[in-house]
């Protein structure tokens, strides 16, 4: 039994473009989620790298529905080589945003920890 009509099936496309839009000057100009600056990418990492599932992004992100969420993670598979090029690209960007300005932070934990290990060696060389 078909409990729908046809003309109350919506378009899962239109769907899609009421909650997924590309705003040039808008974050990046990359594909987000509709009055917000979160972008699909963002919505895929956190599901793919967090191990986020659409639930648990809206209770990171109350300002999201659960639609917003599954048209984007639709307009992902949607478009599965240009969000995934994009990931690319940003995570390119990071790492040589990374090499040219170090941690200053991560730099001193380490030499704090070479410092301790040396403490700890010579004591026990002592003991």
């Amino acid at each position: 039994m078909n409990w729908r009509k046809e003309n109350e099936v919506m378009d899962v496309k239109s769907v899609i473009r009421e909650h997924v839009k590309i705003t040039p000057g808008v974050s990046g100009g990359k594909p987000r989620i509709a009055g917000h600056r979160i972008r699909v990418m963002d919505i895929v990492l956190w599901q793919t790298k967090c191990g986020w599932s659409p639930d648990e992004i809206v209770f990171h992100f109350p300002q999201l529905s659960l639609a917003e969420v599954y048209a984007a993670l639709a307009y992902y598979w949607d478009h599965k080589e240009e969000v995934e090029a994009d990931i690319r690209s940003a995570e390119e960007i990071e790492a040589k945003s990374r090499r040219k300005h170090p941690s200053k932070l991560k730099e001193k934990v380490g030499t704090k920890q070479s410092e301790v290990l040396s403490r700890r060696a010579y004591s026990k060389s002592r003991g």
